[in-house]
């Protein structure tokens, strides 16, 4: 026979069980809220707040709605849960747009749920090859004010329909999510920024004919990253073919202001001496330091010059990593010299110059550290892998030789990087 105190005793187990259910949703919350913060590229977090929604209302699929910017449709439609099955399935079944019950969402941003799809007003049914769905929730994304998007949820791993419990964690989760959203997208805008900023610093390469020549820039994959990579290539009087690349440390508005500087000079400075490049880094050198706060820099300053047979590189650095020279036969060649000091540290210390013989149709590779440095690898590492990188990819025309390297670099990404690329006739 139960007593009260067995009753007691029971109900306080339940009410023990009911606060440690709470108590692992709250810390699952939390989770997730730290979980999509965590990242600042924009289709990244969408996805992350699909799959971190499915996890917290045990939801078997999820997908999240991005309205187009007139508010009446669905712009983009991010889905989780699918088998590949599933997915092949759908695969001649454009997204949708925001009809029947999605409609409704975004008409009436209230949180919805429903215990039977088909039995709601608006509902039209599903396209051919479409999952079985009967349950939903859906709960509104708003980011600063205005609705974002709509996030869906259907058929709970249980078989149970969602509760009340569900829909409060994904609200929350949905609250977070408009912050997540809102940062990932003001790192977009200041990072398209700061690339637009600083190609607008750089120049557009002039032409350099008899020389053919390619440059691609691409910045760091930090907010703001505008930085202080640069480079340059003109022919002068004399018709040799002068190149630099440099790279002011520092990534803010300061280090692409005195790189503009030091570019500008530099232009100046081989116009107005047929010296040798050392003669002009140091000239260089001497006129920052007297006439701007230019942070210690390095650079790689080349001429390409007409020889017996061929061509000469002559070349100087400023504390900078060595030129990389393809030959049309598809040899890579670092030109590994005295690399001297950089620019800001000691005006008055000389530094060395270098040449080394050309063959015609070889392609000269000047870049900055950003593409070839990886915390977890020994520079030299970066530098093996870019030569025979280059090398593959030797005969190329050279905007697609920049942009490949580029584009399968072997650095972590996190520096800007500018290379260069001249090819003697």
């Amino acid at each position: 026979m139960r007593t009260r105190l067995d009753d007691e005793l029971e109900g306080i187990a339940t009410q023990v069980h009911a606060l440690a259910g709470a108590k692992d949703r709250l810390e699952g919350l939390l989770d997730a809220v730290l979980a999509i913060g965590s990242d600042l590229d924009l289709p990244t977090v969408l996805r992350r707040i699909v799959t971190t929604a499915m996890h917290l209302a045990r939801a078997r699929y999820g997908a999240l709605g991005v309205l187009h910017e007139s508010g009446d449709h669905l712009d983009q439609f991010i889905t989780a849960g699918l088998t590949d099955d599933e997915r092949a399935a759908l695969g001649n079944v454009d997204f949708p747009h925001g009809r029947g019950v999605l409609g409704h969402l975004i008409r009436h941003p209230e949180p919805l749920r429903l215990d039977d799809i088909s039995s709601h007003p608006a509902s039209v049914g599903f396209p051919p090859g479409h999952p079985p769905m009967r349950t939903l929730l859906g709960v509104a994304i708003t980011v600063r004010g205005e609705i974002y998007g709509d996030l869906y949820l259907s058929e709970r791993h249980d078989g149970r329909p969602f509760d009340q419990d569900d829909e409060e964690i994904v609200r929350a989760l949905a609250g977070a999510a408009g912050i997540a959203i809102d940062n990932a997208r003001l790192f977009g805008f200041m990072r398209d920024s700061a690339e637009q900023f600083q190609r607008l610093l750089l120049p557009v390469l002039p032409d350099l004919a008899p020389f053919s020549g390619a440059a691609v820039y691409r910045t760091a994959a930090e907010p703001a990253g505008v930085g202080g990579d640069w480079y340059d290539a003109v022919v002068l009087p004399d018709n040799a073919c002068a190149a630099v690349v440099g790279d002011v440390v520092g990534h803010d508005l300061h280090a692409a202001a005195a790189m503009a500087q030091a570019r500008n000079m530099l232009r100046a400075l081989l116009y107005d001496r047929k010296t040798p490049p050392s003669s002009v880094l140091t000239q260089l050198d001497h006129t920052v330091h007297a006439t701007t706060d230019l942070p210690v820099t390095t650079a790689c300053l080349a001429r390409i010059e007409p020889a017996d047979k061929g061509w000469t590189l002559h070349w100087s650095t400023a504390g900078h990593l060595p030129p990389l020279v393809l030959t049309p036969d598809g040899h890579a060649e670092y030109l590994h010299a005295d690399p001297g000091i950089p620019l800001g540290v000691d005006p008055e210390m000389r530094r060395p110059d270098h040449s080394h013989p050309l063959p015609d149709g070889a392609t000269i590779l000047l870049f900055t550290d950003g593409l070839v440095e990886h915390p977890h690898h020994p520079i030299d590492e970066g530098l093996a892998t870019l030569r025979d990188l280059a090398a593959a990819h030797a005969t190329l025309p050279l905007d697609n030789l920049v942009r490949t390297l580029a584009d399968q670099h072997p650095s972590d990404g996190h520096d800007d990087m500018a290379i260069l690329a001249l090819r003697t006739p």
